[in-house]
């Protein structure tokens, strides 16, 4: 009896363990972890199913969604209760709920129901909070500049169908803002969205916001701009709080600098932000903070910033506590904004936000003389330079990257563009340490003129796409490809995939699908290949063509169309919303990119002769009797 009474007490436990160990976890909306700014009224919720047995599958689920927490612990969904629906499905289920509000949090949780009819507990409460969906959720918050460019003056990629460079201004005012607010009320929430173009970098009582770098990614900025919504609940305070804003150029303005390399000259306007600060309090009530002509502006100690030639920074020219309440900001310094006009489109940045991920440290030190020495990180990667020093007030210390180095052991930039570098001015104050805010280049040595450094680090910075998978084998020569082949991917994974981090830094379109394998396999690139589609969909021109480069920051001419007209390129266009499908289950993107995809083989239709193709750049780069470029055997 007590052996039969032990055996029912082990099926006992063996069926409570079996439910028990079913569960759904991994939940995700818009394949992000408890995203802010979703701006779909239908966004696309996924989950995993967890079990400690083979041969489990999903054969049901139910979700609930609420806007209050507390609803859910009452397994209530006011906002939507999807009841027992019977699939397998658990990717992109689309949310069915009522109607959302922008700037709103919404809470969900799933369970789900296995192909033994055992039901999971319910997974763990997780949350989307939604974007900004229209320009009057902004709230009457206007952009503003400290100054504003002439629209006589500006160039843009396609001026006069040509590629400009001549004209435009020299223009190196990086402009900060400031304004002061008080909360007298207890803070339940505080939500800050905001956008800065080129980039900005938002502070609060001192403090940056985030560890994001080059803030918003790039877009096609005459018909777009990107936006970042931050939760600053735990950055403000009762009582006084001071917000600042820095700016920098990016691709949104690229200085006219003789003495600076460009590979091009585009110029939308002189920087600029808008942003909207939400806050909600414990008593239900709410108040909004948004840009307008109260805010104030000056130059800040960025004296030169540009995404190709580098930047410059004169640390006497700081304007200490600034962005601290309190601080005095003198008329004869400081200004009101003036209210400008933007781009017809805000939407929320969708791509994971660039950050700093390695910081290489000199494996090898060249000393060429008292005041140049050559530092050696031992990795070629995409980033910025940090230092230390300290001297006089005054005193310069110049830092140019370089992949190459010559003969004397000075750094070569020959081959991709010269001359950039960065440059710090010290104020004198002790031990100083400075690192760059709006540009970033590709680098493995680091040559310091002027003011020798206490200590120089090399700082990786690429897109935060997670990561998906690795590779390893037995042959040394195969792991060694297949991590250069990794750092190519990660020194070109930024708001848009890269030809280069340094010469062009252009999306050249044929990279999404010819390397789209190795980079999928690799990284979690689900938003980034979104808000490519998304890029392609705004550069497509009346004809249907999708030029090769996105966003189209220069109209190339060489050649005539060759460098704009390429199939291989622009049928990016077409085989990435598929791939999209194919990888992710994402038919969203597959149905929004429909019509340019159309519209795109309708075009390559006008220029076949007999359904074959012979436009464009074909083989680029081959090897021929002439020296390479066009294809010449293929």
């Amino acid at each position: 009896m007590r052996t039969l009474a032990l055996i029912i007490l082990s099926l006992l436990g063996s069926f409570t363990g079996y439910s028990q160990a079913l569960r759904s976890a991994n939940l995700k909306c818009e394949y992000q972890d408890n995203p802010v700014g979703i701006e779909s009224q239908a966004p696309r919720l996924s989950w995993e199913l967890v079990s400690e047995r083979r041969d489990v599958l999903q054969k049901a689920y139910r979700i609930l969604v609420a806007d209050q927490p507390g609803m859910l612990k009452k397994n209530q969904g006011n906002i939507w209760d999807s009841n027992k629906i019977n699939s397998s499905t658990s990717i992109q289920v689309i949310f069915k709920g009522k109607k959302l509000a922008p700037a709103k949090v919404y809470y969900w949780k799933v369970m789900v129901w296995d192909n033994q009819n055992q039901a999971s507990p319910w997974s763990e409460v997780q949350q989307w909070q939604t974007g900004l969906f229209s320009k009057e959720d902004w709230k009457v918050a206007s952009w503003i500049a400290y100054e504003v460019m002439a629209d006589s003056a500006r160039i843009l990629p396609s001026h006069e169908q040509k590629r400009d460079k001549t004209g435009g201004t020299a223009n190196d005012i990086l402009p900060l803002f400031r304004k002061e607010i008080k909360i007298s009320r207890k803070l339940s929430k505080a939500t800050f969205y905001i956008s800065g173009l080129g980039h900005f970098e938002l502070r609060i009582n001192g403090k940056k916001i985030g560890d994001h770098f080059l803030d918003p990614g790039w877009t096609n900025y005459e018909k777009q701009a990107l936006y970042i919504p931050f939760d600053v609940t735990d950055a403000l305070k009762n009582g006084d709080n001071a917000i600042g804003v820095m700016l920098g150029n990016g691709f949104y303005y690229i200085p006219k600098q003789k003495k600076r390399f460009r590979k091009l000259l585009v110029q939308y306007g002189y920087p600029k932000m808008i942003c909207r600060l939400q806050l909600n309090y414990s008593d239900g009530t709410s108040e909004n903070i948004v840009s307008d002509g109260s805010w104030k502006s000056a130059p800040g100690p960025i004296t030169f910033s540009s995404i190709y030639g580098g930047e410059d920074y004169d640390a006497n020219k700081e304007k200490s506590g600034w962005d601290m309440p309190g601080y005095k900001d003198d008329k004869a310094v400081w200004k009101a904004c003036l209210v400008t006009g933007g781009p017809a489109q805000l939407n929320a940045q969708k791509a994971d936000p660039l950050k700093v991920f390695d910081i290489f440290e000199p494996q090898h030190t060249n000393k060429l003389n008292e005041k140049t020495s050559v530092y050696d990180l031992g990795q070629n990667a995409s980033g910025i330079v940090r230092i230390s020093v300290k001297g006089n007030k005054g005193d310069t210390v110049r830092i140019t990257p370089a992949e190459l180095i010559k003969r004397d052991g000075t750094v070569d930039q020959k081959a991709v563009g010269s001359p950039v570098y960065f440059t710090y001015i010290l104020k004198g104050d002790g031990i100083e340490t400075w690192e760059p805010r709006f540009t970033y280049y590709g680098f493995r040595y680091l040559q310091v003129d002027g003011i020798q450094p206490l200590s120089i680090a090399g700082l990786h910075t690429r897109n935060a796409a997670a990561q998906a998978g690795t590779f390893n084998s037995s042959s040394i020569l195969f792991n060694k490809t297949a991590k250069l082949i990794d750092w190519a991917i990660r020194s070109n994974m930024v708001s848009i995939f890269t030809d280069c981090p340094h010469r062009e830094k252009l999306g050249w379109l044929e990279e999404l699908h010819l390397m789209g394998s190795s980079v999928r396999y690799t990284y979690q690139v689900q938003n980034l290949l979104s808000k490519s589609v998304a890029d392609m969909q705004l550069a497509q021109i009346s004809t249907g063509l999708v030029p090769e480069i996105s966003p189209e920051f220069t109209v190339f001419t060489w050649g005539g169309d060759m460098f704009r007209d390429s199939p291989e390129w622009g049928s990016s266009s077409v085989i990435v919303p598929w791939y999209m499908y194919e990888w992710y289950g994402d038919k969203k993107v597959l149905e929004n990119a429909y019509p340019m995809m159309k519209k795109y083989m309708g075009y390559l239709q006008t220029k076949a002769k007999g359904q074959i193709l012979s436009q464009g750049l074909g083989d680029w780069y081959d090897l021929g009797p002439n020296p390479p470029g066009v294809s010449q055997l293929t």
